[in-house]
């Protein structure tokens, strides 16, 4: 495994050490835990499992195992991760009793890069989350963690610095550029359907609003800027802004990440939802120039646009005060320090 990836797992550990005994002996459900998110998570649930002796069990689902245990072959080999495979719309409930559901499955980060049907993400997010709940009801399960995004607020009003949860707004239904309704609104009737679940099971149904991310293991060739500024880096230049780097976002490292999501499941407020994300906020621009600073050489960026004079800024960055005040989480890794380790895996991969 790469160096990375086992220091921000022995760091993930070191930060989650004393959650892991409510997990002993437990089976755990997991959908899209072949994705970005559900590798982590099976990382950092393997690492936890085999130090502490949990005699813990995962069951991922996945429409495609194989391909998943091609990838990572360490995941596949350990006996307590287990593969269910189907399709979160209709996959067929395994037998048995889980005590802990993670549901993060949605269309794949290339299906939307590649501009599937709109409907198709909507009835994949939606019907999907109400899918894996009816399979956490009937199953039994005490816990439950739907990992939510941003989309479902819409627009970030340019005078509101940081989106808290509170925030009302939604996404224009009719706005079909982007994805941007099929995603946002299938989010909020998923977010409904956790509600209702947690209304009349019992069962306790945490909510982790995701805002953008980066780490080990993203991809670098689809729709996510910084994963394409650190791809165009690494074959020599230019980064390239199809913009006019105007826009502000944050990032989170995976390895915080991580570590907010099994807090949330394990110690949030049954039917509360938590944004997840970094408050550190910066333009599109200096991104892109931090990224080119952290290579050996000169790496020019290239900006297509000029801003419009007076426009406000596109922004989308969290208020994470709810998880910091109630939970106790916090930020460990700067975004200078998740550009520099992901660049270092990539580098160290490629050698």
């Amino acid at each position: 495994m790469n160096t990375i990836i086992e220091k921000d797992l022995d760091e993930i550990f070191s930060l989650t050490r004393g959650l892991w005994e409510e997990l002993r002996g437990k089976r755990l459900f997991i959908t899209g835990g072949t994705g970005f998110f559900g590798a982590w998570l099976l990382r950092s649930f393997a690492k936890a499992n085999n130090t502490l002796g949990l005699n813990a069990q995962v069951l991922a689902l996945s429409r495609n195992p194989d391909s998943f245990k091609s990838q990572f072959p360490d995941l596949a080999k350990n006996p307590a991760i287990l593969f269910h495979q189907g399709d979160i719309r209709d996959f067929k409930f395994p037998e048995g009793k889980f005590g802990y559901v993670i549901h993060m499955a949605t269309t794949t980060a290339a299906e939307t890069f590649n501009k599937e049907d709109e409907l198709k993400k909507f009835d994949t997010v939606a019907f999907g989350t109400r899918r894996a709940l009816e399979f956490a009801a009937l199953c039994k399960a005490k816990k439950f963690l739907y990992t939510s995004s941003a989309s479902l607020y819409g627009k970030q009003p340019p005078e509101l610095t940081h989106m808290p949860e509170t925030y009302n707004g939604a996404p224009d239904p009719t706005d079909l550029s982007g994805h941007a309704a099929s995603l946002g609104m299938g989010k909020r009737a998923a977010e409904f359907f956790c509600a209702y679940y947690a209304k009349q099971s019992g069962m306790e149904v945490k909510i982790a609003r995701g805002f953008s991310f980066v780490g080990p293991g993203l991809p670098l060739d689809i729709h996510y800027a910084i994963g394409n500024f650190i791809r165009d880096a690494l074959n020599g230049g230019p980064i390239k802004i199809l913009g006019d780097g105007t826009a502000r976002r944050s990032y989170m490292y995976i390895s915080d990440l991580i570590v907010w999501l099994w807090v949330i499941l394990l110690k949030g407020k049954s039917g509360r939802a938590y944004n997840v994300g970094s408050e550190e906020d910066i333009s599109i621009s200096s991104l892109a120039h931090l990224v080119a600073e952290n290579f050996s050489g000169s790496i020019q960026v290239n900006i297509a646009k000029s801003p419009v004079p007076g426009a406000p800024p596109d922004r989308q960055v969290p208020s994470t005060a709810r998880a910091q005040k109630e939970l106790g989480l916090k930020q460990i890794v700067g975004l200078k320090e998740a550009v520099i380790r992901t660049i270092k895996y990539h580098e160290t991969a490629k050698n």
